[in-house]
């Protein structure tokens, strides 16, 4: 496998930036021309086709005869989608265009990335997964099903694209916080890649979304009649541990050692036992646990700027303690550790948790799951969130219950009572599962609040002064987060590359977003974002001796930019 000047693999369709100006031939099996360019997403450009092109490659009487250039398609197409009241018509209208012209779809998205973001990704991405049996048309990323089982490697090179850096995969089980989802997960890693490419700058070829149909156990979707994936119950145990160590086997003996792996959206019992079991064997990621607690991280680091201290001088109470909750304790903890030299056991005593029993104390250790044991501290058991705030009486509140409306007035209240200037996030996506909306914590607060959320929230008017509620959206983190791996050729993820990622992101804050109350930078600057995250992860990766691209680039974050995907048309010939 060839390999290219971004650390990766083969750039087949030209799509490295480094080649803008030049020109390029589009093919597939022999030259696209006519009817079939037209209906080749990766080298389609409707209307935008010069005169010469449309000579050159057989396309007279196939478009209508205006040239029109890619900035007014962007114009006329968000025209056209903005004129749709709901959001799955938009989702719909989106994925359309990426099946029919790549880099437009690209194009803007990257545009109006503020805009188009929640109808690609969360929260509207979370409906289209509801309804992914009454929207799918055009199959997009591989379904590998226990069908497939001792087939797997043979379905991998069923995929027209052999050059893969990165793979999101899920197997639907705990699709945002809407749960088990089956099959129809596969919204969410092609969501996932969309934004790799839009954010991150990885090239739409390299990536490959896959979604693991083990069954469901969703009834509703099992007596549908429009539900496009496996009717039985998921199967777990050693069928469900033999077809993922096959699909993993498969996945490096087809792509290599430095394919990156990033799961997606699966139950809290799988979810740790596969990080752990293959992220000392393969290059590999897990969104829930490790982006949300980097980009939640970064939050924190940034908040310290409006609320003063440091984050050892904090205490955290969780309400949840699943995926996303420990993930982000464990990573808080860690960062404490990094910049006080203390052990990481005692870091965490400063964190605490709730989880639908109440909380994590040491007297319930023998009947809590592995991944809670390390926050079971020394206190009387607590069963109410009002109370538990009252008695730990955090400077944080962090939400990842998945469940909506959990903090309430008075949980809201007793954090203000507590606290001058209280942090409160409200992680759970998608809007409806959100822990309390920006409007409730800044009412019950009478503004003082910072408060950040996992789903977009509208600016808050109290008093005359507008807050901007901040979005801790780990769009902020894995895109730029992926291309620091693929561009160093990290062969393994290690724990600092996270505070690494973490600490870039914090650094990106300007002063006028903490005039407004932000503790995220504007996404309008999220290209630039990704490539400060990407240099500051492939720094890490180059000290820890896990990157195989050498020699080390000199200036790391002209070399991100220099490795990023553009969509901006190419010449024909």
């Amino acid at each position: 496998m060839e390999s290219f000047a971004g650390g990766g693999v083969k750039d087949v369709y030209g799509e490295d930036r480094a080649t803008e100006d030049q020109f390029v031939t589009p093919w597939s099996v022999s030259v696209a021309s006519g009817y079939t360019l037209l209906r080749d997403p990766h080298f389609n450009k409707g209307l935008a086709f010069t005169e010469q092109e449309r000579d050159a490659h057989y396309l007279r009487g196939l478009l209508p005869p205006s040239v029109i250039s890619q900035e007014t398609q962007v114009k006329r197409l968000i025209q056209l989608i903005r004129q749709y009241q709901v959001p799955l018509l938009k989702y719909v209208a989106m994925m359309d265009l990426q099946e029919s012209n790549e880099r437009l779809f690209y194009r803007l998205l990257i545009d109006h990335v503020e805009e188009l973001l929640p109808v690609v990704y969360t929260p509207t991405v979370g409906e289209a997964c509801q309804k992914y049996g009454s929207i799918f048309s055009n199959p997009q990323g591989l379904f590998i099903s226990l069908k497939e089982k001792g087939r797997i490697l043979e379905v991998l090179r069923n995929w027209p694209e052999m050059n893969i850096q990165v793979i999101v995969v899920t197997d639907g089980e705990r699709i945002l916080g809407l749960g088990d989802l089956g099959c129809q997960g596969m919204g969410i890693p092609v969501g996932k890649l969309s934004l790799y490419t839009a954010l991150g700058g990885v090239r739409p070829s390299a990536c490959l979304p896959i979604t693991i149909d083990v069954g469901t156990n969703n009834e509703k979707l099992l007596n549908d009649e429009l539900y496009i994936g496996l009717r039985h119950k998921r199967a777990t145990g050693k069928e469900y541990d033999e077809l993922l160590h096959e699909f993993m086997t498969a996945v490096k003996q087809n792509y290599g050692e430095k394919i990156l792996v990033q799961f997606e959206d699966f139950a809290n019992h799988n979810a740790f036992d596969l990080l752990e079991r293959y992220r000392s064997t393969h290059l590999v990621f897990n969104d829930d646990i490790q982006g949300t607690a980097s980009v939640v991280l970064a939050g924190l680091v940034a908040a310290l700027k409006l609320v003063g201290g440091n984050l050892a001088d904090h205490k955290f109470l969780f309400l949840g303690a699943g995926e996303a909750g420990t993930g982000i304790a464990e990573l808080i903890a860690l960062e404490i550790s990094k910049r006080t030299n203390i052990e990481v056991e005692k870091a965490r005593k400063n964190i605490w948790l709730v989880d639908s029993k109440g909380l994590i104390v040491s007297s319930r250790k023998e009947s809590l799951q592995h991944f809670k044991k390390p926050w079971a501290h020394e206190h009387e058991p607590i069963s109410d969130l009002v109370k538990a705030v009252n008695q730990i009486k955090p400077t944080v509140l962090i939400g990842t219950s998945g469940q909506g409306q959990t903090f309430t007035q008075a949980v809201v209240e007793a954090m203000a009572s507590n606290n001058e200037k209280p942090i409160i996030l409200a992680l759970s996506n998608p809007t409806s599962q959100s822990e309390c909306t920006a409007e409730q914590a800044y009412n019950w607060t009478k503004g003082r609040v910072i408060f950040a959320s996992g789903s977009p929230f509208d600016p808050v008017e109290i008093d005359g002064k507008k807050h901007v509620p901040g979005q801790a959206n780990n769009a902020y983190i894995f895109p730029g987060f992926g291309l620091g791996l693929i561009m160093s050729g990290t062969i393994r993820v290690h724990d600092d590359m996270l505070l690494a990622a973490s600490e870039a992101l914090a650094s990106q804050v300007s002063k006028e977003d903490y005039e407004k109350g932000l503790i995220y930078p504007p996404f309008t600057n999220i290209r630039k974002i990704s490539a400060n995250i990407a240099a500051n992860v492939a720094a890490k990766a180059y000290e820890l001796g896990l990157a195989t691209r050498l020699p080390q680039p000199k200036d790391l974050v002209k070399f991100a930019e220099s490795c990023m995907y553009t969509p901006t048309y190419r010449s024909y010939r």
